[in-house]
């Protein structure tokens, strides 16, 4: 690290560390140093994902790296189905409600995640009060009333609605969810559909992980090209970005950025966490039912990340945002999963308990030694 790096980050650790009482930041370091929002302001919104936490004001030094760093937001948890619609025509907007707020007092992009999902959904979307699966019209109509009562409530306020998650297996075929089952593809359609309705002016994107699989990918594309097709409004499309230190690779990573913009809608790097830890199987994506025992030799860094794989993390960090750069006509936001290491999904999937590394604040919200690389990319 040179000299100037030094001061930067040096910099950037006092302004994360304030207190809001704190007054204002001693000497002139820290007023000439940029924070993530700054320094791509004029390339990609950067953003991150809120826990309830944070959301409810509980993880004050957390706001205030999402005060000072970032420039979008998204919710963790609470928009999923199973949190804001729990019972039939139960709806729970305490917590949504907090977070639509605290991105419009801070004047963020905020982005509504996710309307349909397989995964977190209450049971009672798929069955009737005996158990049995419900009708195409049952499950069409339930669909309609979630995502029109949503849309609607935060009509003008949230830019834009992540308004199908993960429909698309690894090998380019749909997904056997209750959705599809009941559905058929048809389901994705009528959920673009339905969140148009309720608010014509939001952005509607198709979200999902291991993009850069070519079969994936290409099955991505043409879901998208028959929406679009059928005349049906999508605008981007989320590339999760759930990476290690060895996967996805670069070059696939762009091919996906390319294919993706080719068809005429905005590419986001939607969920982007880096894991340094050792996988349990080959197979790496982002199932949640994809789980395995906890064994030591798969928590090798639970007294802390030596300097090289801080390093190595580091540099695939910094390869990829070269690489958004590279794109940056064609990327609308990066978001990050999270805003500490403590705060990620990663530390208990697909292994519980274990201590991972994946962002860029540790877990006391202090910037990695590697940000400062990360900002210099910009200028």
């Amino acid at each position: 690290m040179n000299v100037l790096q030094t001061i930067i980050l040096s910099g950037l650790a006092v302004a994360v560390g304030m207190s809001c009482t704190s007054g204002q930041p001693q000497g002139e370091q820290v007023d000439s140093a940029k924070t993530l929002k700054e320094a791509y302001a004029d390339k990609f919104y950067v953003g991150t994902a809120l826990d309830l936490g944070q959301i409810k004001g509980h993880n004050v030094a957390a706001l205030e790296v999402v005060q000072q760093q970032f420039n979008s937001i998204v919710a963790e948890n609470c928009m999923k189905s199973e949190n804001i619609q729990p019972q039939e025509g139960v709806f729970f907007f305490d917590d949504a409600d907090k977070f639509v707020e605290l991105g419009e007092k801070n004047g963020m992009h905020i982005v509504g995640h996710n309307l349909i999902w397989h995964s977190q959904a209450p049971d009672w979307f798929f069955v009737d009060k005996h158990g049995n699966d419900v009708s195409r019209e049952v499950l069409t109509e339930r669909m309609r009333n979630h995502i029109h009562t949503i849309v609607s409530r935060y009509k003008g306020r949230i830019h834009g609605w992540d308004v199908v998650n993960e429909a698309i297996l690894d090998n380019g075929e749909y997904r056997p969810s209750k959705f599809y089952e009941i559905l058929g593809e048809d389901f994705i359609p009528l959920a673009f559909k339905f969140a148009h309705q309720a608010d014509p002016e939001a952005e509607l994107y198709y979200n999902d992980y291991s993009t850069a699989i070519p079969a994936k990918r290409a099955g991505i594309v043409r879901l998208t090209k028959k929406l679009q097709d059928d005349g049906i409004q999508i605008d981007g499309l989320g590339m999760q970005e759930h990476h290690g230190l060895s996967h996805a690779s670069l070059e696939e990573t762009e091919k996906t950025i390319i294919d993706f913009a080719n068809l005429r809608v905005k590419v986001m790097v939607t969920e982007m966490d880096i894991s340094v830890l050792p996988h349990a199987s080959p197979h790496v994506g982002a199932e949640l039912a994809d789980t395995a025992a906890y064994n030591e030799s798969f928590d090798p860094y639970k007294e802390g990340l030596p300097a090289d794989k801080m390093n190595e993390l580091g540099a695939r960090y910094v390869s990829f945002f070269n690489l958004y750069l590279k794109h940056q006509d064609k990327i609308s936001r990066v978001t990050l999963w999270g805003v500490g290491d403590g705060d990620s999904w990663k530390n208990n999937w697909p292994i519980e308990g274990r201590t991972d590394y994946p962002l860029l604040f540790d877990r006391h919200y202090q910037p990695k030694p590697f940000l400062v690389d990360i900002l210099e990319l910009a200028n």
